[in-house]
């Protein structure tokens, strides 16, 4: 290994990435692959750990054809060279021709997703450890949870993180068949029934990737708190009994914890160039109310500057955001306030779209309600002229919306569960603390009374509402951003290596308990 005197190094393993700092290697600007939070909170945390000095390195997939389309203006021989990657290089792309004609992080068929992750972790473990040498390995959901095995065998320290409660199982002779030595470390996998030997569960025994991930890794985090404590408290079924008894051990070894995502650094209402007008905290009113005009006459509601105005962020999803809640809240919320014209504006997919738009039509509510498709900027425009947001999500792991609302000065009415649980805080007016409004019953009742709740605050007097409004937008955009979440992680990686990430920074000396 290198000499401890040097700033330890960090390999962070990731199927997904946005961005990364243009000096991490010539073409790293250019390499995009991104299906969700996962892939934001990787870009801020490399970017992160790179600009603090930290010898940080970063593992992908070589999705030619993705890397391809943001290569268009350099030619085919610069293209090569992206992926012949130099030893002192960062950027560390795993070649498989399973990754080179995909024009998507992941693949429609399942069967594919594992073949690609075996392809990925192969590449990971047999060239790009052995090259990068780090002294810590950061993994990333299922696609990579053989690694953490791999690691405890060759003692480096490992973090696994879940972004996403998904896993795939395949069995150890289809995984030694994609080149993967997993006799090396096969004791440190979970598997389906318990193994007594390698033998044994070689062809007939499958390895769960998710569980194994956080059975093997040192330490294992969630991307929020309260999402953790709910897996091991039972209160998810929907999570599989092999990985709530690995985070359940986890959790009580100390070697489990929550690290909240963070909103992409775009939603900023003083930046934002999808939004009809900018807006700081200290002017919001003006802001909010130009960009609400704004909405209302591009979506056909009625034009109203003092009407009250709810959005709804997350795609229409019956099972997990509670669409069912407001279906059925929903004639009552409009018609209870129909004097004031309270406005609803959905900006998502889902299978429960069409069932809203039924219901606007069955009730002629059509300059009261606007049900749209997916759009990014009118999702940015929307927050911006939102009043309230809609969050009565039956379980949300992370959650941004309502990371995103209270920066924009929308304030969410929403379940208290998981990332929801984390960041929001039932508004106390008189105490002056608080950004959005929480009901704890998972009821259409429960609902209703925080949307009265969010109005009682609506109908308060100007002046008050704006010093808490602006309160909250300043408070909103120091907590919830991505150098907040990557400096949570530099603390665990240092706890991790019981000593600073960069040397020059101070140690506080913090202990951790046994590595689990």
């Amino acid at each position: 290994m290198p000499s401890a005197k040097r700033n330890p190094r960090v390999l962070i393993v990731t199927p997904e990435v946005t961005y990364l700092p243009q000096r991490m290697g010539n073409f790293s600007r250019y390499l995009t692959a991104k299906a969700g939070g996962l892939a934001d909170v990787s870009a801020a945390l490399v970017s992160a750990l790179f600009n603090e000095g930290a010898d940080v390195h970063v593992a992908l997939p070589d999705y030619r054809s993705i890397f391809h389309d943001r290569l268009a203006p350099f030619l085919e021989r610069e293209q090569w060279a992206i992926r012949n990657v130099m030893p002192d290089d960062r950027v560390h792309l795993a070649e498989d021709r399973a990754f080179f004609y995909l024009n998507r992080v992941y693949s429609p068929y399942g069967g594919e997703n594992t073949k690609l992750s075996l392809a990925f972790q192969r590449e990971v473990i047999n060239n790009i450890i052995p090259r990068v040498r780090p002294d810590l390995i950061h993994c990333n959901d299922w696609m990579t949870g053989l690694l953490p095995a791999m690691a405890r065998q060759m003692g480096i320290p490992c973090l696994f993180t879940i972004h996403n409660i998904h896993t795939v199982k395949s069995n150890l002779a289809h995984i030694e068949d994609r080149g993967i030595d997993a006799a090396y470390f096969w004791q440190h996998l979970f598997y389906e029934k318990f193994s007594t030997g390698y033998e044994e569960s070689w062809e007939n025994n499958p390895v769960d990737f998710l569980a194994s991930g956080a059975f093997a890794a040192h330490f294992v985090n969630t991307v929020s708190p309260r999402f953790l404590e709910e897996i091991v408290e039972g209160r998810h079924d929907f999570v599989e009994w092999p990985l709530r008894e690995q985070l359940t051990n986890k959790f009580y070894a100390g070697c489990g914890t929550g690290i909240l995502n963070a909103p992409d650094p775009s939603f900023n209402p003083e930046t934002d160039k999808e939004i009809h007008r900018k807006y700081t905290a200290g002017k919001h009113p003006a802001g909010k109310r130009e960009n609400k005009r704004y909405l209302q006459k591009t979506l056909g509601l009625i034009q109203d500057d003092h009407a009250p105005l709810f959005f709804w962020p997350s795609r229409l999803d019956p099972i997990q955001k509670g669409c069912k809640l407001l279906a059925e809240a929903f004639y009552g919320i409009i018609s209870n306030y129909w004097d004031m014209n309270l406005q609803v504006v959905f900006v998502a997919n889902g299978d429960y779209q069409q069932t809203f738009r039924d219901i606007v039509n069955q009730h002629g509510f059509h300059n009261r309600v606007a049900v749209c498709d997916f759009n990014e900027s009118l999702e940015h425009l929307t927050y911006a002229a939102a009043d309230f947001i809609l969050m009565p999500s039956l379980f949300e792991p992370c959650g941004l919306p309502q990371m995103i609302a209270p920066i924009y000065g929308a304030l969410p009415v929403a379940h208290d569960t998981g990332g929801i649980h984390d960041t929001i805080t039932h508004l106390d007016v008189d105490q002056g603390i608080g950004n959005g409004f929480l009901f704890e019953n998972y009821d259409a009742g429960g609902l209703y009374w925080a949307v009265t709740q969010a109005m009682d605050f609506f109908k308060l007097p100007k002046t008050k509402k704006r010093t808490q409004i602006e309160r909250i937008m300043q408070q909103s955009a120091a907590s919830f951003n991505h150098a907040s979440t990557a400096r949570q992680y530099i603390d665990l990686y240092e706890k991790m290596l019981e000593r600073p990430l960069i040397n020059e920074m101070p140690n506080d000396k913090t202990q951790i308990p046994n590595q689990g």
